[in-house]
This record gives structure tokens, sequence and C-alpha cells, in this order.
């Protein structure tokens, strides 16, 4: 299995770091997922942009359950 880091940013105004990090926090945990991310493997970055309808059918199986994941 490949490794991945996978980054989300999103340009917040605050008066402090702390603050646009709490803002931050607080739009990850009330509002929607974002969609848009970097990816980065080993040899590349890519940028990648989900599609919501199929984001949300992906999120919604328990892929715990798949034996490749075993």
């Amino acid at each position: 299995m490949n490794r991945f880091i996978v980054s989300i940013s999103e340009e917040i105004e605050a008066d402090t770091a702390e603050e646009a990090a709490l803002l931050m926090y607080d739009s990850l945990t009330n509002g929607a997922a974002p969609l848009a991310y970097s990816v980065v493997n080993s040899t590349e970055i890519t940028k990648v942009t989900l599609d919501r309808v199929k984001a949300d059918e992906f999120a919604a199986i328990d892929h715990t359950a798949d034996p490749g994941n075993w």
C-alpha cells in the first residue's frame, strides 16, 4: 500500500495564528468537509477536487470491512 500526505489549505483572516487555527478547526467540525486537497507521494504533488456526491457515497461505506484492509 502506498503512503500519501493529504493537505487542505484555507485562507482565514484572524488576529493571531492561534485564532486562525481555531477558526479552521471550527469550520472542519461544524461545516461541510472541504473538497479541494493537495496529495503528495514520494514523487509528485497532485491537486484533487472531489465530487461531493461521490465523496459522500464513499464516506458512507465501511472500508474496514474490506479484507484488503486487514
